[in-house]
């Protein structure tokens, strides 16, 4: 959750309130209060104004409206305990402010105006301070001006005790090294994979004691789940598109309104570098004319890599300009440059022409009908749809379903791992794992536009398959997990004698080796988990390694602790640092509110905080 106390200078404090006031509350319908003396509660004498929690919860009501896709209800924000975080957050703030007062911490009224003439929001068309604007934006949320320059004081005295509460923090050292040390070790590591040849031969018949046996060791491999005997009707839109005829008229304007989609001009594959001057350019290509680097060694000299200056494939109007006309009207791949960009000087290197591209109406048309045609089946489901809920309303079965309605039966057998026809379907799936024998059909919608109603006609229950209906697949499976245990076996012996000092060539296995082999590393041909086992595994130790019924025996070689000093690595710790530092900062900041709450004392209006809440809709 975005939360007022992470924010570390007073500009951000600021903008925050400036964002709040200029966006107002857009988005859901609330209610505004009349009285601006209401509040949901104090710190001291620092209130929480009805205004400031409305405008908080529902920015976090908005932030989750966007992850999920609609906006959530105030039983959804609870459940999710959103408005107790917001309410956590405005009284950190309020203990902050009160904490201020108590100190006669404020800024003058210089600063204060020179925060509300630089907010774009407050400018005119001529990016200039507009008081008539800077009124208009007040006047829209129900503020003054009096009151809006007393809120911004105070939340910038609260920045600057925030700042103090929280600056010059530095995460721990050991720490960081620690961290930085784990995730830098490297390790070498040998491996090699235990074949079947030579063992799967030696595996013995098993007779039927020993199959049945082992049939109810893992009788739920052989058991038939659950099934649900489903009967439904739908209707798609592939069902309606042949009965559609799409207007010639039409089928020609969609087609030129994608003429792009359908007229690719001549593409090239191109690489660019852009430097810093025109005479850094022209030393570059100077190297490249003479044969002593690429364009992609310029750039690894830069700290980057190929994929950085790969613009892939590209036309004239997308690189732009004069260097667009100089690149296109060369011929042969090779560099062209250095040539002026909206970046600056720059080198690019033709690669590959792809040429020109055109499909006629008359080849696409087609595929246009057929798309056109089902958008319109889908429209026609969708006008569709409250008669057909009315008629299963009404008492309609699916067989009068079909016959009153487009729509079409069908039959299907459903377990957890059904997705054939129908099943493929998310909705279908869930409604008919909840759909009970007393449920009356309800029409459901699908992911693409059809629409279906189902009954259960049944529930088979899950039960063991005969073993002699299923004792080719049992021995198959009993084959399997002995071939298993016998490769493991050996890679135990094997992995014996590596720590005695043989090799992996000497045990007569292919091996492979993992040098420099990082925590999330992973090696062509190796186990997923390779890199897991070998930072469990001490140097000189050997493990054995089984997924997907292969063996693995692997050694680790050598322990590399990390190279601190890798540029890599010096980044990380960095990074690390600054975000261990905010985070403890962040908490100091918190201790530091709640004390203050302890000291001025919380009031809290649960009427009021009801109040708000009830005028999100």
């Amino acid at each position: 959750m975005s939360t007022l106390l992470r924010s570390s200078g007073k500009s951000v404090m600021v903008w925050v309130l400036l964002a709040m006031i200029v966006l107002g509350l857009g988005g859901y319908k609330v209610s505004s209060f009349s009285n601006r003396g209401q509040s949901i509660g104090a710190v001291g004498e620092s209130e929480i104004t009805t205004r400031e929690y409305t405008q908080a919860l529902r920015q976090e009501i908005d932030a989750v409206a966007q992850q999920i896709g609609h906006p959530p209800s105030m039983s959804e924000v609870r459940a999710m305990g959103l408005d107790q975080a917001v309410q956590a957050q405005l009284f950190n703030g309020a203990a902050l402010s009160e904490q201020a007062r108590r100190l006669e911490l404020s800024v003058g009224d210089a600063e204060v105006s020179k925060q509300i003439r630089s907010a774009r929001p407050f400018q005119g068309a001529d990016g200039k301070f507009d008081r008539e604007t800077y009124r208009e934006a007040l006047r829209r949320q129900g503020m003054t001006e009096s009151g809006f320059e007393t809120q911004l004081r105070g939340d910038i005295a609260r920045s600057i005790l925030q700042g103090a509460a929280a600056g010059g923090v530095a995460a721990p050292a050991p720490l960081l090294d620690s961290y930085v040390g784990y995730l830098g070790e490297t390790r070498d590591v040998a491996f090699a994979e235990i074949p079947d040849a030579g063992i799967v031969e030696t595996l013995p018949k098993p007779d039927d004691a020993t199959l049945k046996a082992y049939y109810e060791a893992q009788i739920a491999e052989f058991t038939k789940p659950e099934t649900r005997e489903i009967s439904y009707v739908w209707l798609t839109p592939e069902m309606l598109k042949n009965d559609i005829t799409i207007d010639e008229a039409l089928l020609k304007s969609t087609y030129d309104e994608r003429k792009s989609d359908y007229v690719q001009p001549e593409r090239r594959k191109l690489q660019k570098l852009v430097f810093p001057t025109m005479a850094e350019a022209e030393a570059a290509m100077a190297k490249i004319t003479a044969g002593t680097a690429t364009l992609v060694d310029l750039a690894k000299e830069r700290g980057l890599s190929a994929t950085d200056i790969d613009l892939g494939e590209v036309s004239q109007d997308q690189v732009g300009g004069e260097a667009g006309k100089t690149v296109f009207a060369q011929t042969t791949p090779g560099p062209v440059g250095p040539l002026d960009t909206d970046l600056g000087p720059a080198i690019f290197a033709f690669e590959s022409l792809v040429p020109s591209e055109t499909t006629t109406f008359d080849e696409a048309k087609g595929d246009i009908a057929a798309e056109l045609a089902i958008d319109k089946a889908r429209r026609m489901i969708g006008d569709m749809t409250s008669d057909l809920e009315d008629k299963l309303a009404s008492g309609a079965t699916l067989e009068d379903m079909v016959k009153e309605t487009k729509m079409q039966a069908g039959k299907i057998s459903m377990a957890a791992d059904t997705r054939d026809g129908i099943a493929a379907y998310d909705a279908f799936r869930e409604a008919a794992a909840k759909v009970t024998a007393d449920d009356f059909p309800e029409l459901g919608t699908l992911e693409d536009g059809s629409v279906f109603a189902l009954r259960l006609d049944g529930v088979t229950a899950a039960a063991p398959i005969p073993f002699a209906q299923v004792r080719d697949k049992v021995e198959a499976s009993w084959r399997a997990a002995e071939l298993v245990q016998a490769k493991q076996a050996k890679a135990k012996a094997v992995g014996e004698t590596l720590v005695a000092g043989k090799t992996l060539a000497e045990a007569g296995l292919t091996e492979k080796s993992a040098p420099d082999l990082q925590r999330d590393g992973f090696v062509e041909g190796g186990p997923q988990t390779l890199a897991k086992t070998a930072f469990t595994t001490e140097a000189g130790k050997t493990a054995v390694v089984t997924e997907d019924g292969k063996v693995f025996v692997l050694i680790v070689r050598a322990v590399k602790p990390a190279d601190m000093a890798d540029a890599e690595l010096v980044q990380l710790r960095k990074t690390f640092d600054a975000r261990l530092g905010q985070s403890i900062g962040t908490d100091l900041v918190a201790f530091y509110a709640r004390a203050a709450q302890a000291e001025a004392g919380i009031k809290l209006d649960s009427g009021m905080i009801a109040a708000v809440q009830s005028q999100f809709q």
